[in-house]
């Protein structure tokens, strides 16, 4: 059986799988276009995306723009697939990426870490401004339906705009999270139950509107079973971001892609980020540095993200993550999601999506002996 098609708006994704947008140079145009070649939907990464840029140190807000704008250039010109970015809210550059990810004509424009309250101004400012039609879609990433909600409820009060899609983020993602520590492990935020009360919480509007308002289920999903059960519970398609880093297409340094064959169940661990947010990463020696208080505060020359405290932190999240990206771990750490210790090979995305497609199919084949043996008639 065919994956059934993730439509947000007039894009059709032939595969209902959302490559999660990794940000500090995990997910770039390679691994965007590739995973878009496959009908899947490709995510670049915005934040600090400007890392190898001479002058980022100088001229950040610049460089991180610059750097953006080509690698959706290049993405697009590697694809004719939908191709997405994530620019998350708390970046201290998101006017200006948002902008230009619109102008040069990105499908999709994914934002989480805060509420993109304002994220609709930029796209109706530009297409009034420049009179011209900008087709970007504009997805926000939640962590429960009063967000949701909220969030439907400021955009067409100010904007007269529904969100194209939501995603929604549960407690088993990889980076920084959108809960409490204390939530993480509490069944009442688990993803199963998030999904269909986002699901259920903007069925108003899309009665209101017209349309339909997809829900995208992410954080934990691993397998093509878990994609069966999460469109049962009312998603349309799922986001999923530890399996494409065991790709030969990721952007990552492969040392980065090794230490995801490396892991045990035991080293995933919470740490609590410099920017003011929970993140789930692969325990190592630097985040025990960390935690021991023998990293002192530091001179903040990327200026990245506008709630991070650098008189307060020890270490730069930023320099930590760039670090991990180029495989030197020692100097940083791997973000990852909770199903990191089931990675035991590094394959290409061409066989990742054949891998949930087969597992997707003996799902639904299983399901269907299921219904078939509970509803034979007895033998007389």
């Amino acid at each position: 059986m065919a994956f059934p098609a993730l439509k947000i708006g007039d894009l059709v994704a032939r595969i209902p799988v959302v490559q999660g947008g990794m940000g500090v140079g995990i997910s770039l145009s390679g691994l965007a276009s590739a995973v878009a070649n496959q009908g899947g939907i490709g995510v670049i990464a915005g934040a600090m995306i400007g890392m190898k840029e001479p002058d980022v140190a100088t001229n950040p807000i610049e460089a991180n723009v610059r750097a953006l704008r080509e690698e959706i250039i290049k993405a697009k010109q590697m694809t004719n697939g939908i191709v997405g970015v994530n620019i998350m809210v708390a970046l201290t550059t998101f006017s200006q990426m948002v902008r230009a990810s619109i102008e040069n004509r990105a499908d999709i424009i994914f934002s989480g870490a805060g509420l993109p309250t304002d994220l609709p101004r930029h796209l109706l400012e530009l297409c009034e401004s420049k009179k011209e039609e900008f087709k970007t879609k504009l997805v926000p990433i939640v962590s429960s339906a009063r967000a949701a909600s909220i969030l439907v409820k400021k955009w067409l009060s100010r904007f007269d705009y529904l969100p194209d899609a939501f995603v929604v983020e549960g407690p088993k993602a990889g980076g920084h999270l959108g809960f409490k520590a204390g939530d993480i492990q509490n069944p009442s935020f688990a993803l199963e139950k998030l999904v269909p009360e986002v699901v259920e919480a903007v069925k108003p509007y899309e009665d209101q509107k017209g349309r339909a308002l997809p829900v995208i289920a992410a954080g934990g999903v691993y397998t093509g079973a878990d994609i069966k059960r999460f469109l049962d519970l009312g998603a349309a398609g799922v986001q999923m971001g530890t399996r494409f880093v065991a790709t030969h297409e990721c952007d990552a340094d492969e040392r980065f892609k090794q230490s995801y064959l490396a892991a045990r169940a035991e080293d995933v661990t919470i740490i609590s980020s410099p920017v003011g947010m929970p993140g789930r990463a692969l325990y190592n020696q630097f985040i025990q540095t960390a935690r021991e208080g023998l990293r002192k505060p530091f001179k903040c020359i990327f200026h990245c993200v506008s709630t991070c405290e650098q008189e307060k932190t020890p270490y730069c999240i930023a320099q930590a993550l760039i670090n991990a990206m180029k495989g030197n771990l020692e100097r940083g750490f791997a973000f990852c999601g909770s199903n990191v210790f089931r990675v035991n090979e590094i394959i290409s995305v061409g066989e990742l999506i054949e891998s949930l497609q087969r597992e997707f199919d003996e799902a639904v084949a299983s399901l269907s002996q299921g219904m078939q043996a509970v509803f034979k008639p007895a033998n007389n």
